[in-house]
């Protein structure tokens, strides 16, 4: 059980920073067009893809 857990625990951190980074490259990209907004948006949503992506793989594991 402590295994499960421990896994767990990886899965959320790794998906948690790659949602995050995403995030940061959408208000960056978001700055250089002068839309933040729209930026942060679509990064955010990248993101929560991103990070759905990585829960499904490790949980196949």
């Amino acid at each position: 059980m402590n295994t499960e857990n421990e896994k767990n625990k990886l899965e959320n951190r790794i998906g948690g920073l790659v949602f995050v980074g995403c995030l940061m490259l959408g208000v960056g990209i978001g700055f250089i067009k002068h839309a933040v907004h729209i930026g942060a948006v679509i990064g955010m949503g990248v993101g929560f893809i991103a990070m759905a992506a990585i829960w499904a793989y490790y949980r196949g594991k």
